[in-house]
């Protein structure tokens, strides 16, 4: 009775930690289009919070994980860079570049269509017998693709963010894709910091620190109908929407099942749109709400059904693959 009653306690301090992450990591959206509207480019903006967030998770992993920490990343630091390329650098950027010209709320919907396209993947590139529920799932979310964009009158929504919200999916779908790799040689912190540092590394080239607007930081910026210090959204993208976000969902993932995980993630895109409606006015179309419920349901779909279902006479590697879709909770890379 007691180990039944230790088993519940951990799954709802687990899941207490999986829906603090999701509400945590939708914050990052308004601010960041905040600071970009006083004058940084997305790139920048993207910089500015990878950055800050390596200066403070490397010493974590120094202080927590020690020379054993540092030994996992070396041992697995092909994949590491990858993953700071693009679970990092590339989806964070693409992420900003899409709020930047969409409602946050929408920009986030497209890029958690990340699941979709690891699906698709392994249907079409890697030839791997999908459920058919997964492949249902991807239907239901191109319909809700098509609803948001309405495409029956013309694409309604800013070209080049609609291309950044799916370029953000597709390197989700890589960082799906990658956890899965990564599992077991080196853990979320550590995963966290050398993405981070690599992200950070790689955005200095297109980001152009050197130009950045640094008065932003100082000055009042505008943030809807209110103002503050421009030194607040940036602490507020580095400290709450990435340092805690994340390891508030590795303590998830550590006390929930694979699933439940994935399923609380997409909390995020609510909270983003809630965060985004509060702080900077922006609602959205019935039509968006009614896409992006359909989206976020066929991308839970199939995210669930190739996770409960392994395809028969595959083997094991691509098993892992496939469990990892459902293992990687969606919202550990922005």
């Amino acid at each position: 009775m007691g180990m039944a009653q230790d088993a519940a306690r951990t799954k709802s301090v687990g899941l207490g930690f999986a829906v603090f992450s999701a509400i945590t990591f939708g914050g990052s959206g308004p601010f960041a289009k905040a600071l970009i509207g006083a004058g940084m480019s997305p790139q920048q903006a993207a910089w500015l919070r990878i950055l800050g967030a390596a200066a403070l998770l490397v010493p974590l992993v120094l202080i927590f994980r020690g020379s054993a920490g540092l030994r996992a990343a070396k041992a697995s630091w092909p994949q590491l860079v990858l993953y700071g390329l693009t679970g990092i650098a590339g989806c964070q950027t693409l992420f900003f570049i899409a709020a930047s010209r969409l409602p946050v709320g929408v920009a986030l919907m497209l890029e958690f269509s990340g699941p979709l396209l690891v699906v698709g993947w392994l249907k079409f590139g890697r030839k791997v017998a999908v459920p058919k529920s997964a492949v249902l799932g991807v239907g239901i979310a191109l319909v809700g693709l098509a609803t948001v964009v309405e495409i029956w009158s013309g694409l309604k929504l800013d070209l080049i963010g609609l291309l950044a919200g799916l370029g953000a999916a597709a390197c989700q779908a890589t960082y799906f894709i990658l956890i899965d790799k990564l599992t077991g040689l080196a853990d979320p912190l550590v995963m966290t910091a050398a993405g981070s540092v690599v992200g950070a590394i790689a955005l200095t080239a297109i980001s152009a620190p050197w130009s950045i607007p640094w008065h932003t930081l100082t000055d009042t910026i505008a943030i809807g109908e209110r103002s503050a210090p421009g030194w607040t959204f940036a602490a507020w993208l580095i400290v709450v929407s990435t340092v805690v976000a994340y390891l508030a969902g590795a303590a998830a993932v550590q006390r929930l099942s694979a699933a439940i995980g994935g399923a609380v993630a997409y909390v995020e895109v609510v909270a983003a749109s809630l965060f985004a409606l509060l702080l900077l006015g922006e609602k959205l179309s019935t039509n968006q709400i009614i896409g992006g419920v359909i989206v976020l349901l066929g991308a839970f779909v199939a995210q669930s059904s190739v996770g409960k279902v392994t395809p028969p006479n595959v083997p094991d590697t691509v098993e892992d693959e496939l469990d990892g879709l459902v293992g990687a909770a969606p919202g550990n890379d922005r």
